[in-house]
């Protein structure tokens, strides 16, 4: 079944892409919670029309992101969090602990944006995540993690 999504879809597509999917994928989930339609050759032909139109105002969005990717990059962010014996941590930091540190150094990013490499963070140390701020565009960053 093809379709034309409406919005992003995590690990699917972006909007106003046309993707294949199975049959009931799309028509019991992303049709009815609006998140995808047909890809009518009609519908195909609306969103050529408005990717045309929007393609000028693409340029500045990837610019904007990349001057935040720039910024980002430049951080030298380090989470404090309570530790148990040894480096073990009461809990765990992950990218909600994360969109705070950064709001709190300058730049408000939406969590779901933000993705630490391999899942919540439960030890001391130095970690990575990718912060994606477009389609296009996907800063790498380095965070530490220290005690209280």
């Amino acid at each position: 079944m093809e379709l034309i999504l409406k919005q992003d879809v995590e690990n699917l597509g972006f909007k106003d892409d046309i993707v294949d999917v199975k049959n009931g994928y799309g028509r019991n989930f992303l049709i009815p919670t609006g998140q995808a339609v047909l890809a009518t050759s009609s519908a195909k032909k609306v969103l050529a029309e408005n990717l045309k139109q929007r393609a000028y105002k693409e340029a500045k969005l990837i610019e904007d992101a990349t001057k935040v990717a720039e910024a980002v990059k430049g951080y030298e962010i380090k989470i404090a969090s309570k530790t148990g014996s040894g480096d073990k941590l009461f809990g765990s930091v992950n990218n909600i602990d994360l969109a705070a540190a950064l709001a709190k150094a300058g730049t408000e990013i939406d969590k779901k944006f933000i993705k630490v490499v391999g899942g919540s963070v439960k030890r001391l140390g130095v970690y990575e995540a990718s912060i994606r701020l477009h389609r296009e565009v996907v800063a790498d960053i380095n965070f530490e993690v220290i005690s209280e």
